[in-house]
């Protein structure tokens, strides 16, 4: 992809915004006073504001250009993530879990786990967890850079740099409340940014009939666009259900659907939306329990509707790429500078089978055609380094699919809407990375430092802790984005680090929150077994078209060999489901043969049997977490009966 030149009204929406969120931190810095202020904003924050921040604290690469890339890569499968990987799990922790967690008065999650059991499952969760928040925020700010990088030609290193550094200063002044506030303002620049996109492209293509029809000759022929070399049925990239009831090799995810249900339904979604301290803090800094538990409800309603704006540009992206008189290709995956010098070397003396060669040179799939024509033209006109550098990266067939939004951006925005769409993925970056760095700050100074290196400071003391691991996770956060750069889909990744943390967790709170029986050193070892079982799954298996390595199998040879799943995604799947029983089991059965030591009145308010009900009598019926539960679920249940 050719890097664009933005006119001068493109800066200056882009400059107004970056402005304006490091304002937010300057003006907010006056009420951040304590530790409390700094890392929950002193619970103070209305319900729709930490609504529509919860929804905004997930809306990193994970949503705008994960979930594109997902739209393209497997289709409208996608939208599992929302319809069946989130509200039921989002909805679940506002009519069940929110009561515990608020009423706890617990300032984390790992907090939590300390009331519930030890200090013990408090201690791993938190170093666990603290790893996760970095990679996630590493991921956010990886997309951002190549974002920059790809779409302008700027320079990787130096965008993510100063794209941290910018992050850093609002919430090192406001701490959580400013990362709240702006996630509200980059919710609204998100949906502005991205709606006139997406309806650019839909009327492009001709509609969501025409995309059906271009999809279906899509599934039967997929090695055209270099979507895989399998067939499918025609509607595998436009119904949601059917060719996952078919079975794993009848859709592109290559899952099936208890890997659905149970992996991303279950599994993965409610091991995020429930005990992910990211999203749950903000539903914490709301200023009552009602708030608390409304927090999820109102942030479900446009978590609902976001496929159409994340997931629909990544089936456009494929529709436009099979209509050969729209001039649009899906992005190839950017060669690396280091590898161009032999790859040329070789175009401008070819020896042997120059097809292999390169290949071997630039370690990606090319099209044999355009390669043998450029050492042709090469032969006959001495092309120039610059000519032959396009030549080779033409030539590369291997799908960028995190490029598919850029790519949309690029080809439809004119000066002003591109300068707004490209702030929408500034925000989108920004928040994912605000948002994991609060939860990072947060963790490591209350449950890491304060319970366990230093305990009873005065409370500015933890005040400047909590600053001072800001700037250390950032640090940390730019440092996994170096490793997030190996991977074409960001939802991949994301999805691979929470089925290392979260799949385990999920079971150590089921059982927890709803069995009094279990113990701490069940809770802890049932934990510590489920992640280790996830870092052997993992290094036992692979995707397809993968490499032993960062991807997996790198224990394989150990074992007979790596089991191959049909994508990354169908392993993260199943890595989590396997991580989530190991865990349930372990916990359950040496719950069963260790000694209790929690009394029944320790367990009030953390125990689902043992804590008073909360009454909702003095509140309006719809305004009832339950009843707006069950209409929040019926509405779902219709966008996946339209969809099936």
């Amino acid at each position: 992809m050719q890097p664009i030149h933005l006119a001068w009204i493109d800066y200056a929406i882009l400059l107004a915004y970056t402005c304006f969120v490091i304002g937010i931190g300057f003006a907010l810095r006056r009420y951040v006073k304590s530790s409390s202020d700094f890392f929950l904003s002193g619970r103070s924050i209305p319900a729709w504001v930490t609504g529509l921040a919860f929804m905004a604290a997930n809306l990193g690469a994970l949503e705008l250009v994960g979930m594109s890339a997902n739209g393209a890569q497997y289709g409208i499968a996608s939208a599992h993530f929302y319809w069946v990987g989130a509200i039921p799990a989002m909805i679940f922790l506002a009519v069940f879990m929110m009561p515990f967690y608020y009423g706890s008065k617990a300032r984390s999650v790992p907090e939590y786990l300390n009331l519930r059991f030890d200090g013990r499952v408090r201690c791993l969760n938190s170093l666990t967890f603290a790893v996760m928040t970095v990679f996630a925020s590493g991921i956010s700010m990886d997309a951002l850079a190549r974002l920059l990088h790809i779409l302008l030609g700027w320079n990787y290193d130096i965008s993510l740099w100063i794209c941290s550094a910018v992050v850093l200063v609002y919430v090192l002044k406001g701490g959580l409340t400013s990362a709240i506030y702006t996630e509200v303002l980059q919710f609204f620049m998100i949906v502005l940014g991205f709606a006139p996109v997406v309806f650019l492209g839909l009327k492009d293509v001709g509609g969501w009939d025409a995309i059906k029809a271009k999809l279906a000759i899509v599934a039967q022929h997929p090695a055209t666009l270099s979507l895989g070399d399998k067939t499918f049925q025609p509607d595998a990239w436009t119904s949601a259900w059917k060719p996952v009831l078919a079975g794993p090799a009848a859709n592109p995810m290559g899952v099936d659907a208890f890997a659905v249900v149970f992996g991303l339904g279950f599994v993965l979604s409610f091991g995020y939306w429930c005990t992910d301290f990211l999203v749950v803090q903000r539903a914490m800094a709301a200023k009552d329990m009602s708030a608390a538990r409304r927090t999820p409800l109102i942030a479900t309603v446009p978590k609902m509707l976001f496929p159409f704006l994340v997931i629909l540009p990544g089936i456009i992206a494929v529709a436009l790429a099979a209509s050969p008189n729209k001039g649009y290709r899906l992005p190839p995956i950017a060669i690396k500078e280091a590898n161009y010098a032999p790859a040329i070397a070789d175009i401008k003396t070819p020896t042997g089978d120059v097809f292999e060669k390169v290949s071997k040179d630039l370690a990606l799939h090319l099209d044999k055609a355009k390669v043998e024509a450029l050492a042709q033209r090469n032969a006959a006109k001495n092309l120039s380094d610059d000519q032959i550098r396009n030549g080779l990266q033409d030539a590369v067939t291997d799908n960028d699919y995190n490029g598919i939004i850029l790519s949309l951006v690029k080809k439809y925005c004119p000066p002003g809407l591109l300068g707004l769409a490209l702030t929408a993925l500034l925000a989108s970056f920004m928040s994912g990375m605000a948002g994991n760095v609060t939860a990072f700050n947060t963790v490591w100074t209350y449950d890491l430092y304060q319970a366990y290196i230093a305990p009873n400071k005065p409370d500015q003391h933890y005040f400047r802790m909590g600053q001072f691991a800001t700037v250390v996770g950032i640090i940390i956060s730019i440092g996994c984005a170096y490793f997030a750069n190996h991977y074409s889909n960001a939802m991949n990744v994301v999805q691979l680090v929470f089925g290392f943390v979260n799949a385990p967790l999920f079971a150590t709170f089921l059982l927890g929150m709803f069995w009094a029986r279990t113990t701490g050193t069940g809770a802890f070892l049932g934990l510590l077994g489920g992640t280790l079982t996830s870092c052997l799954f993992h290094a036992i298996t692979l995707a397809t078209g993968n490499a032993p390595g960062v991807k997996g199998g790198y224990l394989a040879g150990y074992f007979g060999g790596a089991h191959i799943f049909p994508s990354e995604m169908a392993q993260n799947f199943w890595l989590a489901s396997f991580a989530f029983t190991a865990c349930f089991l372990l916990t359950l059965f040496i719950s069963l043969a260790s000694k209790r030591t929690k009394t029944d009145e320790e367990l009030k308010g953390l125990v689902y049997s043992m804590t008073p009900k909360i009454k909702d009598q003095d509140q309006p019926f719809f305004m009832r977490p339950a009843v707006l539960g069950i209409i929040l679920l019926i509405a779902c249940v219709v966008l996946n009966i339209i969809f099936f």
